[in-house]
């Protein structure tokens, strides 16, 4: 049997989900194709897709591996492999607000072709009853180096950030993150992570998030909220709502 030419492999299909005509128009509303030289803003975003698919662990590791599969990497539209130096300079100078409003035209894209889109087959079903919008918010930390993330200093010689995330419980994709230094407490960022809710939705939160002045506000604006604790028993999970 003779093998095959081509190989469709996960990331390559991941890849061409985004439309081909996004990102060079991106680039140009956000004034990086003006300082795309030899690596293009479409072959940043691959690499950044890969770096997450692959959980690299540093340049090296992304530039290295790109660099290994350059002729695969040729097939996804022309993209070249960056070098360290390269991918460090795109990431310090070329805005971010590129790669945030990437993300909300794909989702956007995604969900008007396909209408299932995120919606998954899980252990976690909501009752067929409930035809509301059900919101998560939840928060984790992350672990950064002292020394090279001043912005983010926790404690003397320790430094986190913290990703504040309001999460669609029925697709599971995120609707609204924060990312800030962890030293700010989960229920200061509880209205900022609320503002976009509408009447009638659903938001549940642990007690780190409980502000009362909040409370009254989002029954003001008709949204209904639970706080919950979580009880281990055995091996399952329970959820015990305190008030709705």
């Amino acid at each position: 049997m003779q093998p095959a030419k081509h190989k469709f492999t996960i990331f390559k299909q991941i890849v061409e989900m985004i439309p081909s005509y996004l990102v060079p128009k991106l680039a140009r509303k956000h004034d990086v194709e003006k300082r795309c030289r030899t690596f293009s803003a479409w072959s940043h975003v691959v690499s950044m897709l890969f770096a997450h698919q692959s959980h690299a662990l540093s340049l090296n590791d992304i530039a290295d591996t790109l660099r290994f599969h350059k002729g695969a990497l040729s097939t996804l539209r022309n993209a070249t492999p960056p070098s360290r130096n390269g991918l460090s300079h795109a990431n310090r100078v070329r805005p971010a607000s590129m790669a945030k409003e990437l993300f909300h035209e794909v989702l956007r894209y995604l969900t008007n072709r396909f209408p299932q889109f995120g919606r998954i087959d899980t252990t976690f079903k909501l009752p067929r009853k409930i035809k509301r919008t059900i919101n998560l918010v939840d928060s984790t930390t992350i672990q950064l180096f002292a020394n090279c993330m001043s912005w983010a200093k926790h404690r003397r010689r320790k430094a986190a950030a913290k990703c504040h995330m309001l999460l669609d419980a029925q697709t599971f994709l995120p609707r609204f993150a924060v990312v800030k230094n962890a030293k700010s407490h989960d229920a200061v960022m509880a209205k900022t992570l609320c503002s976009g809710l509408k009447d009638g939705e659903f938001v549940v939160f642990d007690k780190a998030y409980v502000d009362f002045s909040h409370l009254f506000e989002l029954m003001q604006r008709g949204i209904l909220w639970i706080r919950h604790r979580i009880k281990v028993s055995g091996n399952t999970v329970l959820l015990k709502p305190k008030r709705v």
